[in-house]
């Protein structure tokens, strides 16, 4: 069981689920990524974003908001 609480949007516009949401995982395979509508519409259509441990990482690309969201994990 894993300690870090890993979200992410299926709405996004700036994502491909099918490519996005394994990068997600690496950042700890064994956390559950929960997938859903997170009412972060605003940020959400102009950015990727990743909610992790309480915090919305953004980033211009899926690579760069994985790697921004590195830092924290537990």
């Amino acid at each position: 069981m894993s300690n870090n609480d890993i979200r992410i949007c299926d709405k996004c516009r700036h994502i491909k689920m099918k490519t996005f949401l394994p990068k997600v995982k690496t950042l700890d395979p064994a956390a559950e990524v929960k997938v859903g509508c997170k009412s972060y519409c605003g940020p959400c259509q102009k950015r990727v974003f990743i909610y992790i441990n309480g915090r919305y990482i953004t980033g211009a690309t899926e690579e760069e908001a994985v790697e921004k969201a590195k830092q924290y994990v537990k």
